[in-house]
């Protein structure tokens, strides 16, 4: 079973429907326990990151989530939901994530008056490490994107893709159980699809239930 966080932020119909399209289990929840008890975990978002931070908190679920990313289980950040997994934000001032991957997020700011902030529609991913996620994904694949703001780290290490835009920008994040993807799987037709059917194959005959 696949636990989608539900704390007032994201596309969870979307998210839960692309999911259970691939052959997964889900299960969308804002308890923690069904959280604990889940094979693994997405953390959706959409929107500031600011108001995502204050209503993960909110909903009383920021150790689960930390739990969760820290545990074995296969994790999957979605948008802003791989944003907050970072250290900081300067969206309307820094603003402190949940610091689990090293890096800060920053705004797009475009030299070229061709690109428009957001960037918003389709774009190529290049693959930088080949993570488990990323099988069968052809180099160049195109997936779709919404996002104002980007990752930016100095460990190489965690970079599974970047996307040129304004900067090459960093568009999947890797590191052990975590993986998490500034564009969305969920909208990005067969690609998006086939990257959600690799993360349920991680998770199948795990056993537990949410």
């Amino acid at each position: 079973m696949i636990a989608v966080v539900d704390y007032g932020v994201g596309n969870l119909r979307s998210v839960s429907k692309a999911l259970e399209k691939v052959g997964a289990e889900v299960c969308v929840t804002s308890d923690p326990g069904e959280i604990s008890a889940a094979d693994a975990v997405v953390l959706p978002g959409v929107g500031a990151f600011a108001h995502c931070m204050d209503n993960l908190r909110s909903a009383g679920l920021e150790n689960s989530v930390r739990e969760a990313a820290a545990s074995r289980r296969p994790f999957l950040g979605i948008c802003v939901g791989m944003q907050i997994l970072f250290e900081e934000s300067d969206e309307f001032g820094r603003v402190e994530g949940l610091g689990i991957l090293p890096g800060r997020v920053r705004r797009f700011e475009p030299k070229d008056h061709a690109l428009k902030v957001p960037h918003m529609g389709w774009n190529e991913i290049f693959v930088r490490r080949r993570a488990p996620h990323l099988a069968g994904i052809d180099e160049a694949a195109r997936v779709y994107f919404v996002h104002s703001y980007y990752v930016e780290t100095n460990d190489a290490s965690i970079v599974a893709t970047t996307t040129p835009y304004c900067v090459d920008f960093v568009s999947s994040a890797w590191r052990g159980n975590i993986f998490a993807t500034q564009f969305h799987p969920e909208k990005s037709q067969a690609t998006g699809l086939k990257i959600l059917a690799n993360f349920a194959a991680l998770v199948k005959g795990s056993g537990a239930a949410c």
